[in-house]
């Protein structure tokens, strides 16, 4: 089984349960992870060349997938557009390349720990997930645990991951600031911001988010 690894802090609780569901597990010995950043793990989902990841919310429209996901409920502090005199996609992202042109924001779009690292500069930004829940009181999904196969392992990881308050411990914490240059206090902190279960109200995020893309696509979803 090959599972397709987003390394991004907004992971890490998520990274640090599946470390231990899989030693728990029978999947222990089968469980194996490709790394690579959104747009890239999209990609290899896509073409099953991984069996199941975090996948962007625009790419996942097709895609069977459980009640987990990436999800802000106001603020998110990792999806960014910052001043530029040029419309600029992030070459990480799906998603949020579509959702700046759904709220009509102009700048560079920054995401992931980079777009954290800004954030955390005290530099002029637009924050994407604030954006959104101005204008419509939703949460906003930026991505799904999407898989090709073997449904009740998925509903499984769901199941334990969410029943439990997931503490990342601190030898993980510092290897992560030292990796990010964000300190362990900001990484703990960003992470409150960050919701994983995909409720009836983040549902309703979504199906918003899709249906508005349909209308400058001009593609059912």
């Amino acid at each position: 089984m090959v599972f397709g690894k987003i390394e991004y802090l907004n992971l890490l609780p998520f990274h640090v349960f599946m470390k231990r569901f899989t030693k728990s597990t029978q999947q222990s010995m089968s469980m194996h992870y490709k790394r690579g950043v959104p747009a890239k793990i999209n990609k290899e989902f896509l073409s099953r060349r991984i069996d199941a990841a975090f996948i962007s919310s625009i790419s996942a429209t097709k895609s069977r997938h459980v009640n987990l996901g990436i999800i802000a409920k106001k603020e998110v502090f990792s999806v960014l557009v910052i001043p530029s005199a040029n419309d600029i996609n992030d070459i990480e992202s799906a998603t949020s390349n579509v959702l700046v042109k759904l709220l009509n924001v102009k700048g560079e779009v920054l995401i992931g720990d980079k777009a954290l690292k800004y954030y955390l500069s005290n530099k002029p930004h637009v924050d994407l997930a604030t954006e959104w829940n101005k204008k419509y009181n939703l949460p906003f999904v930026f991505a799904l645990l999407c898989f090709h196969k073997d449904k009740k392992i998925y509903k499984n990881i769901e199941k334990n991951f969410l029943k439990q308050k997931v503490k990342v411990p601190q030898y993980i914490l510092k290897r992560a600031s030292k990796r990010t240059d964000i300190s362990t206090k900001d990484i703990l902190h960003y992470l409150k911001y960050i919701s994983y279960e995909l409720n009836p109200k983040a549902k309703k995020g979504l199906l918003k988010f899709y249906k508005e893309v349909s209308k400058i696509d001009k593609t059912p979803i």
